[in-house]
């Protein structure tokens, strides 16, 4: 690990012995979580900038001067920019998230933790019966163990991961618990052309646990979309009302905004464009921007804290620690789940009925190890919400990460399929770079609390893909050259609002143009990006296992065509991307599709 701290002493320009030992400690606390090819890659990008200090000046990296660091920064910011824009991402990570805020006081949270009945998988025994078995405890599969046990049927809901509380939120660094909650650390990628970082949450609760608690309805002109697609959408209004209540969601207050979202409603209001504080499932935030890592006040009311706790009071028991392997199937009938423990045993559960909701990536994968994947629709057609972020640098103080992570909608270019929020996280924990590499990203992070962070989302074609059958997904998405030319549109909107607020500079996260001063060189910028040149992460895919008439996977009621006794109810069955934050949209469709379990 030498080159390691090697390499971050140069690329951060970390002088301090001490803060660089805290620095690498971190970092490698952040390979551990990798997935294999993921800590290659970092291994040899390190020993590469390790062999070419030792060519250029004959010295290690942790043995250069600062004269030779500069100089080593230059080649490579000449040479191999892209290289280290990869490799600088993990290590702002690990540098950054030392900049939020530190514990809570006593006797800060909002609502205590809700009573359930979790089981460890290595606790529970060789095989059980139940009547129904859902896959997954996020959006959807909350929702779908709700209903069915409210029906009076005995409900075991099987999950990867583990719960968490808001004690463990309160006292343990936000690092180590962003590389708990996330599968891989965070690092999920779909390859492509660019690479998209795609982040998966994997606890009891799913992603709700790790979302930003952004609950917009379904709009209209989707509904009506899915209804020419053969979806049955018939007073889906009153099942978002249901999830709405279920969710206790309102609009965002003003008190604990933060100045991020004050900047983001100013600079809309002076351009005359359509904003407001979002409507989000968070009552009693208290704004400490840490949404992403699990709220230390249990203000955000994820399904770890309403509908999973509502299924356990009627009867249903969540097994934690339980990887799903397989479903069982005989003679073109569902009758259970096989599942592996931690330790490599496994456990079955003999069931008729079977619900998916592990999410857009896994259900595919777990169907086709079931030998359930014979569909050609299924694992193709995914969408993703694009994201990208611009910042602004201001005069003042605005310490982004003080206040609601995600604040304030901007809905002015909505209607041609960008969704701009105001979205604060500190250096690392988005996809957004901060430009350069040694002294003056050093400055940069020193500056930090200068910056206003927007990001945008945008409905990109259904052009991804889940390859693989085992334990690994493999992603793949391509951005199609409409997503390319909306994530344009959408950087100079970014940018429009941050000067009209007062920034001093935009931030673009563009390699050849990372810094620009007015509206005129922000135009020029990303007119001349190519497409490698956009820093991008993916949110929210669907439609993997898509619903609708006979060419999809399935059909409109959420059975799995081809074998009696398997639902699908999470996002994988979303005919199209829905446009906006999909927590509202997945829950009132899970909720549709488990009403018709029979």
């Amino acid at each position: 690990m030498s080159a390691m701290a090697g390499t971050i002493s140069v690329l951060l320009g970390i002088e301090d012995a001490a803060e660089l030992d805290r620095v690498t400690a971190q970092a490698e606390a952040i390979v551990r979580t990798l997935p294999g090819p993921a800590r290659l890659g970092l291994a040899a990008g390190a020993g590469t900038l390790d062999v070419l200090a030792r060519l250029t000046t004959g010295h290690s990296l942790d043995g250069l001067d600062a004269g030779r660091r500069d100089a080593l920064c230059t080649l490579l910011e000449s040479r191999a920019a892209r290289a280290v824009e990869a490799v600088k991402i993990p290590l702002l990570l690990a540098a950054g998230t030392g900049l939020l805020p530190g514990p809570p006081e006593p006797g800060g949270l909002v609502r205590p933790d809700a009573v359930l009945d979790c089981t460890p998988s290595a606790d529970w025994p060789a095989c059980a019966t139940a009547d129904a078995v859902v896959v997954g405890s996020g959006a959807g599969g909350a929702m779908a163990a709700r209903t069915l046990a409210r029906r009076g049927m005995a409900v075991v809901v099987l999950e990867e991961g583990r719960r968490f509380t808001a004690a463990e939120f309160r006292e343990r660094p936000p690092l180590d618990r962003f590389l708990d909650l996330y599968r891989d650390g965070g690092a999920t990628v779909a390859v492509g052309r660019p690479p998209v970082l795609l982040p998966e949450g994997r606890a009891v609760g799913g992603t709700t646990v790790v979302n930003s608690g952004t609950c917009y309805r379904t709009p209209s002109r989707v509904l009506r979309r899915w209804a020419s697609l053969g979806v049955p959408v018939e007073d889906f209004g009153a099942d978002l009302d249901e999830v709405e209540a279920t969710l206790r969601v309102a609009p965002q207050p003003m008190e604990p905004l933060g100045r991020n979202g004050l900047l983001a409603l100013a600079g809309a209001e002076r351009l005359g464009w359509r904003a407001a504080p979002l409507r989000r499932n968070a009552p009693g935030c208290r704004g400490s921007a840490q949404c992403a890592v699990g709220c230390p006040h249990n203000a955000k009311y994820g399904v770890h804290l309403n509908a999973l706790p509502q299924a356990c009071e009627a009867g249903a028991r969540i097994v934690t620690h339980a990887r799903v392997e397989r479903i069982l199937v005989e003679r073109g009938v569902a009758t259970g789940v096989r599942a592996r423990r931690p330790d490599g045993t496994f456990f079955e559960i003999l069931t008729p009925r079977v619900v998916m909701a592990a999410g857009a990536t896994q259900t595919p994968l777990l169907l086709r190890r079931s030998g359930l994947g014979g569909h050609p629709g299924l694992g193709r057609g995914m969408a993703v919400h694009l994201a990208t972020n611009v910042a602004g640098r201001f005069a003042e103080p605005v310490d982004s990460w003080s206040g609601v992570m995600q604040s304030v909608g901007i809905e002015e270019l909505h209607g041609d399929g960008i969704l701009i929020e105001a979205t604060a996280t500190p250096a690392g924990m988005t996809s957004f770079p901060l430009p350069g590499i040694g002294r003056r990203l050093r400055g940069e992070l020193d500056e930090a609390r200068h910056l206003a962070v927007l990001g945008a989302m945008i409905a990109d074609a259904p052009s991804g893909r889940v390859h693989g059958a085992r334990h690994r997904a493999l992603l793949r998405y391509d951005l199609t050259r409409e997503g390319a030319g909306r994530l344009r549109r959408a950087m100079t909107a970014m940018g429009r609002v941050l000067f009209a607020a007062g920034a001093e500079e935009v931030l673009t996260g563009l390699a050849r143009d990372p810094v620009v001063r007015d509206e005129g060189e922000l135009t020029r910028a990303v007119a001349a990006a190519s497409r490698a040149d956009l820093h991008l992460a993916g949110f929210h895919p669907t439609g993997t296992a898509k619903l609708g008439e006979a060419a999809a996977p399935v059909d409109p009621s959420g059975r799995l065509r081809g074998v009696r006794g398997v639902h699908v109810a999470d996002a994988s069955v979303l005919p199209t991307c829905p446009e906006v934050n999909p927590q509202l949209t997945v829950m009132a469709m899970a909720l549709r599709i488990a009403r018709g379990i029979r």
